[in-house]
This record gives structure tokens, C-alpha cells and sequence, in this order.
């Protein structure tokens, strides 16, 4: 009897999914445990393994459509594992070589015999030469070649194309999420700018350290989550969330990373940010952002958040409005740091500056707050030994 291979519960409140593709065909043979077929839910990415050593008798639903939870997607033949190899080999072994490339003859280009004049698609060597003006001034052979009347001018007209696609998943829950962020709060953004010239100098200062202990190289990201917890806990009002009437403070700081993964921006949370150091922020981050691009991160590492940090920097924004992402109520934006001249001191002078964002949601964050929240990471960033003391 068949084995029926069906859709998994992939998380809470997701009812349907995508096959975004089969790794496998009809006939092939699979070991158990191997990815055959990879889902696409709202929220994540995820390959669907077989439960068994054998082959794919029969794919019930092709790529590119939905299915809901349970819904069986293909049927499978069990063998053992030791055929299932030895069919494997035997199935490479009958597919045909591939045939030999047929190699291009590029023609030379023809030569004009001298004196003659290369002829003209549409008319010969007379017809060019009834065409050809003198310029006032020169002699015959400084002949110009006259504007064809405008019945003769062809412009080649290339076919407009037009294609349509259906949205991911994953597209379709950022679009709902965005929109449902401008529908539900009163969103307002506010802005400052940091002279990072002593993060970058203490980052030089230690990179190389850091890069021989941790195979890695430091980010800017590490400072900025820990400036924005030490003003988060200042103003909690930016680490809560309002619900049912209520406001929910977190005594912890679950901060939330935008990466950019394979199917678009994602969000992956930091658990208890507060506890980890400058090196373990790091290799986070780092391993969060190889497997978004894998669409390898777990729906786990996607829930949850009191407090979200997007750097648009690393793309060259210098300046923009990011939008929060529901329940939480304050959002802060990076931007690509730019040598600019401000005043010091009396003087102008030229340092690394970097815009910042804050949107908050004003039902539940005052201005004064989001000003004072600024102003708390701005003294962080620029004095950031203080974030090493805690102070």
C-alpha cells in the first residue's frame, strides 16, 4: 500500500502552505530522511524530509500550489535502503550522456572591395550615393549622407511583455503585517544623528583581536543593541505592547534583527539580548543572516520580539521611516554612515555621522520619550566605554 507523504504542522495558526518546489521527481529514490520537497508557510521556509528509504510513486500536488495542513502531497513505495542506493546508481547509469555542443561558426565580416561604397539593407550603392548631401565647402568626397524622408525611417518596435506572478507566502504576511501596523497604530518617527568616530575607533581598535578569538569580524550592530537596551531600560514604554486595554511590560529584552533572507526581510529574536556579550550578539546575527538567505531559520526563531533594530545602512540608505512590527510599539532605524562637517567646539570639522529613526506608537510612547530614548543611545554610541561598564 502507498505511504502517503503529507503536509506537517508547520506552527501555530498556519493552515496552508505552498509547494514552492519538489527536489525530487516522480520515479526517483529517496532515503528516509532525505528533503524531497520543500513548503512555504506566512512565516518560514521548511523542507519536508521522507519518512521512508524508497521512491516516489506519484506527486499529488505540483509546485506552485497550495495545500492545507494534512493534506497528502505525494505517495511513496517503501524499500530497503540497500536497494533504494543500488536503484539509485543503476537510475544515474541509464540516463543518456549528454549530447556534444554543437559548435558556433562565427562567419568574418565581408570586406567592401575599395572604392565601393557597403551596401545598404533595402538599396544599392546608387541609391546611397542619390542620398548623400555636400557640405557647403567640400569636395565630392566629403559627401554626407542626407535625413531620409520620414516615410522611410523604420523603428523597430520590441514586444512589451508583461508578467504575473503570485505573492509568497512569506510576501503576502508582510504586506498583511505592514498594513495592519498603519491601521492599528498611531505610528510617529523621529530622528537624530550619532558622530560614530568612537565606535569605529574602539572597533579598530580591537578588530583584529576579536577576528583571531571568534573567526569573525565585529559589526556595528552588537553596540547598537546594547545602546538600545541600556535606553530601553529607561523607557520600558518602547520595550511593551498594548493588549486588551492593557499595557504588557517585559522585564526582558528579546530583541528583534531585520535580515534579509531569501524570500525578503525577516525579523529572527535575539532571546535575552540583555545576557549576551558583544561576541555572542555577533555570531548570532551572523548565523541568522547565512540561514535567512538558506531559508533555514525556525518558525521559533521568527515569534515573539519586544523590540526591533533594522540597519537600511547596509544597503545605502541614509535616511527612512521604518514601520513597526505589531504588537510591539517602538521600532529604531540605521542608515549608512556618512563623513560630514558639523560644528565642534566652535569649529567645523568633518566626522562619520550617522542618521537614526525611532517610530514608536504614539498611543502608548509620548514624544518626550522617544526624544530621551534618542538621546540615551546617541550618548551610548559616542561614549561607548560606557556601555562596557554599564554606566
Amino acid at each position: 500500500m502507498p505511504i502517503e507523504l503529507k503536509v506537517p504542522p508547520v506552527g501555530e495558526s498556519i493552515a496552508e502552505v505552498r509547494i514552492e518546489k519538489w527536489l525530487k521527481g516522480e520515479g526517483a529514490v529517496v532515503s528516509r530522511d532525505e528533503p524531497i520537497c520543500i513548503l512555504e508557510s506566512d512565516k518560514a521556509t521548511i523542507e519536508l524530509p521522507s519518512p521512508v528509504a524508497g521512491r516516489i510513486l506519484k506527486i499529488l500536488k505540483p509546485a506552485g500550489s497550495s495545500a492545507p495542513i494534512e493534506a497528502v502531497l505525494a505517495h511513496l513505495e517503501e524499500t530497503p535502503q540497500a536497494a533504494g542506493a543500488g536503484a539509485a546508481k543503476a537510475e544515474a547509469a541509464a540516463q543518456p550522456p549528454p549530447a556534444p555542443a554543437t559548435p558556433l561558426v562565427v562567419p568574418p565580416p565581408e570586406t567592401p572591395e575599395a572604392g565601393k561604397m557597403p551596401a545598404v539593407p533595402g538599396g544599392t550603392d546608387t541609391n546611397l550615393r542619390s542620398k548623400l548631401a555636400v557640405c557647403p565647402g567640400t569636395s565630392e568626397a566629403g559627401k554626407m549622407p542626407a535625413v531620409p524622408e520620414a516615410e522611410e525611417v523604420r523603428y523597430p518596435c520590441e514586444e512589451r511583455q508583461e508578467e504575473k506572478v503570485p505573492m509568497t507566502p512569506i510576501r503576502l504576511r508582510i504586506a498583511e503585517r505592514l498594513v495592519q501596523a498603519h491601521q492599528t497604530m498611531a505610528l510617529v518617527c523621529t530622528f537624530s544623528e550619532i558622530d560614530m568616530s568612537e565606535t569605529l575607533r574602539l572597533r579598530e581598535k580591537h578588530q583584529a583581536a576579536f577576528q583571531e578569538r571568534y573567526k569573525a569580524k565585529l559589526g556595528l550592530m552588537p553596540f547598537f543593541i546594547k545602546a538600545a537596551i541600556a535606553a530601553l531600560k529607561q523607557f520600558p514604554q518602547l520595550n511593551a505592547k498594548i493588549q486588551d486595554n492593557q499595557i504588557v511590560y517585559h522585564k526582558y529584552f528579546d530583541i528583534a534583527v531585520a535580515v534579509s533572507g531569501g524570500k525578503g526581510l525577516v525579523t529572527p529574536v535575539l532571546r535575552n539580548a540583555e545576557k549576551l556579550s558583544f561576541a555572542a550578539l555577533e555570531l548570532a546575527i551572523r548565523d541568522f543572516g547565512a540561514r535567512a538567505q538558506a531559508n533555514k531559520l525556525a518558525l521559533e526563531e521568527l515569534r515573539g520580539g519586544t523590540f526591533t533594530i533594522t540597519n537600511g545602512g547596509v544597503f545605502g540608505s541614509l535616511l527612512s521611516t521604518p514601520i513597526i512590527n505589531p504588537p510591539q510599539s517602538g521600532i529604531l532605524g540605521m542608515h549608512a554612515i556618512q563623513e560630514r562637517p558639523v560644528a565642534n567646539a566652535g569649529q567645523v570639522v568633518i566626522r562619520p555621522m550617522m542618521y537614526v529613526a525611532l517610530t514608536y506608537d504614539h498611543r502608548l510612547v509620548d514624544g518626550r520619550e522617544a526624544v530621551l530614548f534618542l538621546k540615551c543611545l546617541k550618548q551610548s554610541i559616542e561614549d561607548p566605554a560606557s556601555l562596557l561598564l554599564e554606566i
